[in-house]
């Protein structure tokens, strides 16, 4: 059976924005002590955000060209698993449906039959792509320059904002952080949780990402937002990208993404347990878009 794709959640969304907390942590003056004590708290708080994240499941919509995709995200037996729920608004029915949970129940069967040695490699795959976001998110420490804007109402937050630039003489050391000397950023910190509100970065020059294959090129925009999901612990709210590149010095590449998550709720503690039936129960109820 073919694998379902894996959840965006804290892949590419915090891959920018964790990175930048730490580097404007490494990067103020030692005059600045008030912005210094505002980004130590903002990393406090978005490291308590990234060790909870695996502790929730969430339905995500996708929005493409075609219309929307909502999928059901569930934590099963130590990695995630995306379940299609509805499209373009409306819940699968009939054999749509039964073919979906078809899958999701053959799925459970697999993990729950699962030897100890092929759930081991199982979740440490799941496990590397979050460190090799740590990896990258290390890298911001030496490629921006941070400097604060003001403060300012978004929504119902009051917020710092900060700005990040490319910092001069930064080499970057593996093809992920490639594209980092190219961007510059704005991000918004609540000022009673220290959390972020929204992230907005894009790509200033040309930077080339496989040698000389590709380049990605100015047009190139994130955007994400971060919400409250339980107590002190925020998830992400909403992403959209558009990215511009050019293959060969010659082929233009144009693609979007748009991504909205929402209805988080903990799941079982243990990743050798199955949904608990009150999860169960949420899975045939799809939540409407915001």
């Amino acid at each position: 059976m073919t694998s379902p794709r894996p959840p965006i959640r804290f892949h590419r969304l915090f891959l920018l924005t964790r990175l930048i907390l730490l580097a404007l942590l490494s990067r103020l003056p030692a005059s600045a002590q008030d912005v210094s004590e505002i980004i130590q708290k903002s990393v406090e708080a978005n490291n308590r955000d990234w060790n909870a994240d695996p502790q929730f499941d969430n339905f995500e919509t996708d929005q493409t060209g075609q219309g929307t995709r909502t999928y059901d995200v569930t934590f099963l037996f130590g990695s995630p698993y995306q379940r299609l729920v509805a499209v373009n608004g409306n819940e699968l029915t009939g054999d749509q449906k039964a073919a979906e949970q078809k899958k999701f129940d053959q799925v459970l069967s697999q993990r729950k039959a699962e030897s100890a040695e092929q759930r081991s490699r199982r979740i440490a795959k799941y496990e590397a792509d979050r460190r090799r976001d740590h990896v990258m998110l290390e890298q911001l420490a030496t490629a921006f320059n941070f400097t604060l804007q003001g403060e300012q109402q978004l929504g119902p937050y009051s917020v710092y904002v900060l700005k990040a630039t490319p910092r001069p003489g930064y080499r970057p050391p593996n093809r992920d952080s490639r594209v980092l000397p190219g961007m510059e950023g704005t991000l918004w910190i609540d000022k009673s949780s220290f959390q972020w509100v929204k992230v907005e970065a894009h790509v200033i020059r040309p930077v080339e990402i496989e040698g000389f294959v590709a380049k990605v090129v100015p047009g190139t925009h994130f955007e994400f937002e971060m919400m409250p999901v339980e107590g002190d612990i925020w998830l992400p709210k909403h992403y959209t990208m558009t990215a511009n590149a050019k293959l060969l010095g010659i082929i233009s590449h144009h693609s979007q993404e748009d991504e909205t998550y929402l209805n988080y709720r903990r799941h079982a503690s243990s990743e050798d347990s199955e949904p608990r039936p009150q999860d169960r129960q949420d899975h045939n109820s799809t939540p409407k878009s915001p």
